[in-house]
C-alpha cells in the first residue's frame, strides 16, 4: 500500500500526518521524524496548533502476542516505526518533546 509516496510496509499502518503542538508551544519549531530533522513547507506545514506533514507517518502494529514476546526478550522488532520530536520555545526557554502522539 502506499500513500503520498509513503510505503506502508506489513505490520505497520498510517498513524495519520497531524500531530498537535504542545500547550504554549512557540516557534521556532525543529521538527524531526526518526531524528532525522524535516524542512517546513517540503515535509510539513505548521497549522493553527498543529504540525501537518505532507505524507503520512508511518507506525508498527503490536499485537497482544509480539508485544508479550518482545518483552520477554524472545525477539525484537525491526518493522517501519516512525517517532515525531519537537523543538520549540515556550515561555522564553527552548523544549525538546519526543515521541510526540500522531492524529488522523
Amino acid at each position: 500500500m502506499s500513500d503520498a509516496g509513503t510505503d506502508i510496509p506489513k505490520g505497520s499502518y498510517a498513524a495519520g500526518r497531524r500531530v498537535p503542538l504542545p500547550p504554549g508551544a512557540e516557534p521556532p519549531f525543529t521538527v524531526f521524524v526518526n531524528g532525522v530533522e524535516q524542512e517546513e513547507g517540503v515535509d510539513y506545514e505548521v497549522g493553527e496548533a498543529e504540525i501537518v506533514f505532507t505524507r503520512e507517518i508511518v507506525k508498527e502494529k503490536v499485537g497482544t502476542g509480539r508485544w508479550l514476546a518482545m518483552y520477554l526478550g524472545l525477539f525484537g522488532t525491526y518493522r517501519k516505526h516512525e517517532t515525531i520530536d519537537l523543538q520549540f520555545t515556550r515561555d522564553g526557554k527552548v523544549e525538546l518533546v519526543s515521541d510526540l502522539k500522531v492524529e488522523r
